[in-house]
This record gives structure tokens, sequence and C-alpha cells, in this order.
């Protein structure tokens, strides 16, 4: 599962142990090296598809980590790109790994996600693999938040993957880590949030309209169709056309 670059079973032991901020602090210089970096077929796959619906200038990787997804933002945002993440050591890495000779300029910025210091200021927000961090009742702030940031008109896009079958391993590890998860975080505290199964298409796109945007789902082609000719991997598309009720914000 690890290269002999990745971590350690003890190191993991200590990050599940920490608090999500501290655990990926302490996962940062290895992160790169483990299965929890969003692999490269779907950034480009991501990349691609968001190509015909530009072009952008400004644009926002939400929980950047190590900086996988602004490096993919740079061939797609004219004039800027900014990573955003609550790890120190996070964005410490992807300070020295997305170093463009040319093309937009790169920010990085630690903050939360349910806070932004950002008003109106990008017309693409992607996000890669971090909605785990999140219980489902912290949705609908943080999809706020995001409407918030961006411009009238402007995109909120991220890949889903369809989940496993009962039939297959993946499911039953994906089912096993979760309730791992929530034994952990009623023995022990700080909780670490991460779970793989709280994050439901169909929640999501209801939390998505009540927060003012429209939604479009795109298909992923590289990744095929399951047996009932359902898409393996989707694009969602979330844009801004007015406020969300109760904002202030235009």
């Amino acid at each position: 599962m690890f290269g002999p670059e990745g971590p350690r079973l003890r190191e993991l032991a200590v990050q599940a142990l920490s608090s999500v901020e501290h655990g990926y602090d302490l996962l940062a210089p290895k992160f790169d090296h483990t299965p929890f970096r969003t692999p490269d077929q779907v950034l480009e796959a991501v990349a691609e598809a968001l190509v015909p619906l530009g072009p952008f200038e400004d644009g926002l990787d939400l929980c950047c980590g190590t900086g996988a997804g602004v490096e993919a933002l740079t061939g797609l945002c004219r004039r800027s790109v900014t990573g955003v993440d609550f790890s120190a050591g996070m964005l410490d890495v992807a300070r020295h790994r997305v170093r463009p000779a040319d093309g937009p300029g790169v920010a990085w910025v630690r903050g939360d996600a349910r806070a932004l210091p950002f008003r109106a200021a990008f017309d693409l927000v992607v996000s890669f693999g971090a909605f785990g961090h999140f219980l489902p009742r912290e949705l609908p702030g943080l999809f706020a938040q995001v409407h918030s940031v961006l411009r009238p008109g402007g995109r909120f896009a991220f890949p889903v993957l369809a989940p496993p079958r009962p039939a297959r391993p993946a499911f039953w590890a994906l089912l096993g880590f979760d309730a791992v998860m929530r034994v952990r975080n009623a023995l022990w505290r700080p909780p670490f949030v991460m779970y793989y199964r709280a994050f439901r298409l169909t929640d999501v796109l209801g939390e998505l309209g009540r927060a003012g945007f429209v939604v479009e789902l795109h298909a992923l082609p590289g990744f095929g169709r399951r047996g009932d000719g359902s898409p393996r991997a989707r694009l969602v598309e979330a844009r801004r056309t007015q406020p969300a009720a109760g904002s202030v914000n235009s």
C-alpha cells in the first residue's frame, strides 16, 4: 500500500491519534508517497473536463494539501492560482514542489475552508479528496463559504467516484475504515475527522442547490462505466448564479 518512501505504521498511528491539522503536519513530508494523494489520472481528467467551461482568470484549490491541484490549475487559469489549507506542514511542502516557471502567479494561504479569508475573488474553485474531513452537518456552511468567494458565474468543481458495490472488497475496506474512525473518535480526543462514506452525492447536490448553485454533472469518460451504465467517475460543476439565501454577499 505504501512505497519505501511512505510513512511507517508507527508514523501513521501517531498521525491518527492527533488532530486533523497536526496529523497532516506530521504526514506532509511523505504525503505524496501515500494512496491519500489524488492520483494524476483524476487531476488530468478534471482539468480536461474544465477546459471547455473556461477561460478562467483566478482559481482556488480548496484544502490544497501538497499542491497537486494547484499545479493542475496553473494550466487552466490565466492570472492567478491560490492554494488554501489549514496544515502549515502541507503548505510548506507545496511551496517547495510547485514552482511554475511561467503562467499565472501562485499564492499559498493558511486558512480554514469553513471561514475563508476571501470575498468574490475567484471564478473557479476546485477541491480534490478533502470532503471526508467535513461532517455532513458542516456542508451547508462549507458550500456557503465557497459561494461567497466566487464571482457571479464562477464555478465550483470537484470529482466524485462511484462508491464500490457490496460485492467488492473495497466496499468492506471503506466500511471498516469508517467504523474504526468512529470508534476512535468516540474514545479519543481530539477527534480526527476522516470518513469515506459520509459524502453522499444525493445529499451533496441538495446542499449545493440550497447554497445558491446551479449544478450539472459531467461523466469523466477515462474511468469507464459500471455494469448498469452509470459513470464510474463524474465531475460536479456547481455554478454561482445568485447570492445564497440569507447571504449579505453579492
